[in-house]
């Protein structure tokens, strides 16, 4: 049995709004000059009053079904009362669960990858708070900081799980899945910077509990709870007292370090939000939205196998990419041959856009469109062009934006059929490569090296199974 035990607080925006939780600021903040996303409601003034976002219910309800949780029939709202700077009203509008009301989801269960259950013990609607720009030398640095409120008011969903995981590992694949399913959903662009963030609560069997805040990304993630976890058994093995506390990770020094005492509940003095009555969402809300939710991960990899017949290891792939697999769809309205364009976009596309693969629009702003590829896949079966000239058009079309036939029609890249004019390249090769043509009397693999030779030799355009004829029928007779 493990001693470690680590849980999760997922902080996930809801980017997918234009407006903020509670006012009608802009919910996309990230283009704007500081402090200027900002209004009376956002700063708490007095007699503002805060008008609550319905998608932001409806978006924090799907997420909540897709993980398996409880959503009751009325929720409330509350003020969790504590001072930083990056507060502007010194309190934050969130859910509580108390009273025997309960935040927009409780009680959930989310299965990994290996099928052990990770349980979710809420999932609650809240705001997001500012953001504090630290100087040079970080937040562990007595110094001067700056403040952003543009995100202030921003509709955040956090997911908070059971200590359940026992590894960073564990962490990793929970947190893939979890931004896979907040994409699928619509929710969450996760690749927008700032878009979901993560604290984690690290804990050895019947120690306190430490938090770990201002990690920024997932790899980050990891690295800070295996510091924590070598940390915290070095104290345990010493029986050193493992003090209760919130402690950052600096991502510079790649260490943990104290920051303050652990709050408890009671020291957020909650209290219900006077100003948000109970909200009742009605006998079919819940009903109504599963029927309208789009399909979540593990569904469309199950459409995949069955309705395009593609194998579970290609699936997985187009699944684990979002924009890919909407891409893939996209192409097969147009020609559909899903097995050959899944295989062209994963052997060939794909290479070509890892560098870019982790911006957000990174498929949008391509010039290459699903028409390319349906007709550069179609031209391939239609025996026009061969899988070498594609990948050479494919990279034409990077850089131009052209249509695979404009390609090939001004770079005359038709495959070549004539059995006269590949006689000639396989004689060219036969008298260029004597030794290759001896070895391939007795090997078969020097006959593949003949036909990748005359390939070369005719740029990619030859038929290969005509070429590969040929090249057998003179290794039979040389001197016809």
């Amino acid at each position: 049995m493990s001693l470690v035990m680590i849980g999760l607080e997922i902080h996930a925006q809801i980017t997918v709004l234009e407006s903020k939780l509670f006012c009608s600021c802009r919910g996309n903040y990230r283009d704007l000059r500081p402090n200027t996303n900002i209004c009376e409601t956002c700063c708490g003034l007095p007699g503002t009053l805060p008008i609550i976002n319905k998608k932001a219910i409806q978006y924090s309800t799907m997420t909540s079904i897709a993980l398996g949780c409880k959503v009751p029939d009325k929720i409330m709202f509350y003020r969790k009362n504590y001072f930083y700077p990056d507060l502007p009203k010194n309190f934050q509008i969130t859910q509580y669960n108390v009273y025997g009301f309960s935040s927009i989801g409780a009680e959930g269960s989310f299965e990994l990858d290996d099928s052990k259950k990770i349980r979710i013990s809420r999932i609650q609607l809240e705001e997001d708070p500012g953001r504090i720009n630290y100087l040079e030398g970080g937040m562990n640095v007595r110094n001067s900081a700056l403040i952003d409120y543009n995100r202030a008011g921003v509709a955040l969903i956090e997911i908070v799980t059971e200590p359940d995981f026992t590894n960073p590992k564990e962490v990793r694949l929970f947190l893939n899945k979890l931004s896979l399913t907040l994409e699928h959903l619509g929710v969450c662009n996760t690749l927008m910077e700032g878009s979901v963030r993560c604290d984690v609560n690290v804990s050895m069997k019947g120690g306190n509990k430490v938090e770990i805040k201002n990690i920024n990304s997932f790899k980050e993630v990891e690295k800070a709870i295996n510091y924590e976890i070598t940390r915290q058994t070095s104290m345990y093995n010493r029986n050193i007292k493992i003090e209760s506390e919130t402690r950052h990770w600096d991502d510079k020094k790649k260490i943990t370090y104290k920051s303050r005492s652990k709050e408890e509940e009671h020291d957020y003095r909650y209290f219900p939000e006077p100003d948000i009555p109970i909200i009742v969402l009605g006998d079919n809300f819940v009903s109504n939205l599963k029927v309208h939710m789009p399909e979540l991960p593990s569904q469309r990899f199950d459409r995949f196998v069955s309705k395009y017949k593609l194998s579970e290891h290609i699936s997985d792939i187009l699944i684990n990419d979002k924009k890919l697999a909407d891409f893939f769809e996209s192409t097969l309205k147009i020609y559909f041959s899903p097995v050959e364009i899944a295989n062209f976009l994963i052997t060939e596309f794909k290479s070509m856009i890892e560098d870019d693969s982790d911006s957000t629009d990174y498929l949008r702003n391509m010039k290459v469109k699903p028409e390319h590829i349906a007709e550069l896949v179609k031209m391939i079966e239609g025996n026009k062009i061969s899988r070498i000239t594609a990948k050479d058009i494919l990279v034409k079309i990077f850089e131009s934006g052209l249509l695979p036939s404009e390609i090939v029609n001004n770079t005359n890249s038709f495959k070549i059929a004539d059995e006269k004019i590949l006689m000639d390249a396989v004689q060219s090769v036969f008298d260029t490569e004597k030794s290759a043509v001896e070895d391939a009397k007795t090997n078969h693999e020097a006959i593949n090296f003949l036909l990748g030779k005359v390939m070369k030799f005719t740029n990619g355009r030859a038929d290969p199974k005509i070429a590969m004829r040929l090249i057998n029928n003179k290794l039979k007779k040389p001197n016809a």
